[in-house]
């Protein structure tokens, strides 16, 4: 394995801790991209990965994010992440998560956790009793995801404006990949205004159920990508963006809630050469930590909803500088971004 400053992932990050605890089982990493804005905000994912290496590659590239995130969110938190590698079995005893919120808590709060993918809302108490470094609890807005879709959704209409000149999806065929609490609630919203809907999910049972709910088509997961369609909305997992993806795309624009979509930056120009208009995915996701840092400043849902209405006008902004200066849309967020951190 090569060293930590030589991984491509590695972006100057402050810190970057691996925890293993033989007595639980527990192995995890926890990166702090950036603290520059306040502490390192981002949730926890519990997911069973290939290898070490590929855990610590998406705590790198997640915590990353969270740093552009929450800037261009303008909340008062810097960007972190942290990541348990789960076994087979996805097996998550007690003492595994109180092992984990002591990790946590060793860093004196210059990390807050939250939800992610394999952690609930009861998972957050469970890490509470342990450590006071957690967001997202009962009374402090719960599950994020609702409101990850809402702004999912806004932007999914800045998209269609952009690219079909409309923000009336009423008839627009929009591809859906993953329908879990951020893709369902997103194809629940564009139902509602009578878009032409197709669904994927590596559990293919819920894209059906939810597809009959709403009078939608499904797709298997490994093709929603080649779907033709208007606009294609990746709501699972990251890195699903590479050269031979984005050169099957049939979409004139991409705009979903998973984080970190393109697999190298070469993605975001290959997706400009093609005149596919992309909605940089921590922008139009932010939705869900905005909602999970209200604590910070007492933030009611009023003032929640009032910063997810933003995310589109801040996505016309960077594809308006975007088209002036030539840059893709990804390195103009990028950049935006990196100022606020000071970088």
């Amino acid at each position: 394995m090569p060293a930590l400053w030589d991984l491509p992932d590695f972006d100057a990050h402050e810190s970057v801790h691996m925890f293993d605890d033989p007595k639980t089982g527990l192995r995890a990493v926890i990166a702090i991209h950036s603290t520059h804005l306040g502490p390192a905000a981002g949730g926890t994912r519990f997911w069973h990965y290939a290898d070490q290496q590929a855990a610590l590659t998406d705590a790198l590239r997640l915590s990353r994010g969270m740093s552009y995130k929450n800037a261009m969110a303008g909340l008062a938190a810097g960007g972190g992440k942290a990541v348990i590698l789960a076994d087979r079995q996805y097996s998550k005893p007690q003492e595994l998560l109180d092992a984990f919120a002591r990790a946590v808590d060793s860093l004196g709060g210059r990390y807050i956790t939250a939800q992610d993918v394999g952690m609930s809302e009861d998972d957050m108490v469970t890490l509470s009793k342990n450590t006071r470094h957690v967001a997202g609890l009962p009374g402090q807005g719960g599950d994020p995801g609702p409101y990850t879709a809402r702004g999912v959704y806004l932007g999914v209409k800045a998209a269609a404006k952009r690219a079909l000149g409309t923000d009336d999806v009423r008839g627009v065929h929009i591809a859906i990949q993953g329908v879990g609490s951020v893709g369902g609630g997103l194809a629940r919203y564009l139902a509602a205004d009578g878009a032409k809907l197709t669904l994927a999910d590596v559990n293919a049972e819920r894209a059906t159920a939810l597809a009959a709910e709403l009078g939608a088509q499904t797709v298997a997961s490994d093709s929603i990508i080649s779907v033709e369609a208007d606009i294609f909305s990746p709501c699972a997992l990251g890195a699903i963006l590479t050269d031979t993806s984005v050169a099957g795309l049939k979409i004139k624009a991409v705009a979903g809630g998973a984080n970190n979509q393109l697999a190298t930056s070469a993605q975001g120009q290959q997706l400009a050469d093609r005149g596919i208009v992309y909605a940089p995915d921590y922008v139009i996701n932010a939705g869900g930590i905005i909602n999970v840092l209200r604590h910070v400043d007492n933030a009611d849902d009023a003032a929640i909803n009032a910063r997810i209405d933003t995310i589109p006008g801040r996505l016309h902004q960077i594809w308006e500088e975007s088209e002036a200066s030539g840059d893709t849309p990804a390195e103009v967020a990028d950049r935006m971004a990196q100022r606020l951190i000071g970088r």
